[in-house]
């Protein structure tokens, strides 16, 4: 009879912290991040989400909150992001030709087709940062990030 008590309060105590953990979760949400109008095949399309004011510019793709490697098809791709917590957030999206995981360059300006939220072009004038590629996130979204080619 011991045993039986002793079974039944850890399953007490277990359903409790279960139920104390599920209530008081973050809410969280997906984000679908889409591109198109890739200029060939070469390479893999690398998708990267931040969350910090400072965290890009980031060509060495170091200072990301999560990051996605993704194929793609007729000049697509897009990656769903899961369990994204409310808050503020930048997308930066490489297609990285080489496969190498970083922005080439060459003089200051990208080989490679890259693009940011909240961008349609990039240029000396024009560079990307956190708060203006930032936008914020209290629903499940889809964003479409446009590939840009120098």
């Amino acid at each position: 009879m011991e045993k039986i008590i002793r079974k039944i309060a850890i399953l007490s105590i277990l359903l409790i912290f279960l139920s104390f953990n599920h209530t008081n979760s973050e809410e969280t949400y997906s984000l679908t991040i889409k591109v198109e109008g890739l200029r060939n095949s070469k390479g893999v399309v690398q998708f990267a989400l931040y969350n910090k004011d400072g965290s890009i510019p980031d060509e060495k793709f170091e200072n990301y909150y999560k990051k996605e490697i993704a194929v793609f098809a007729k000049g697509s791709s897009s990656v769903t992001f899961y369990k994204v917590p409310k808050g503020r957030y930048a997308v930066c999206v490489l297609h990285d030709e080489n496969e190498n995981g970083k922005i080439d360059k060459k003089f200051i300006l990208p080989i490679e087709g890259v693009g940011f939220s909240n961008y349609e072009f990039i240029g000396l004038t024009n560079r990307p940062t956190f708060s203006k590629a930032s936008f914020q996130m209290d629903t499940s979204m889809t964003k479409v990030v446009k590939i840009i080619y120098k």
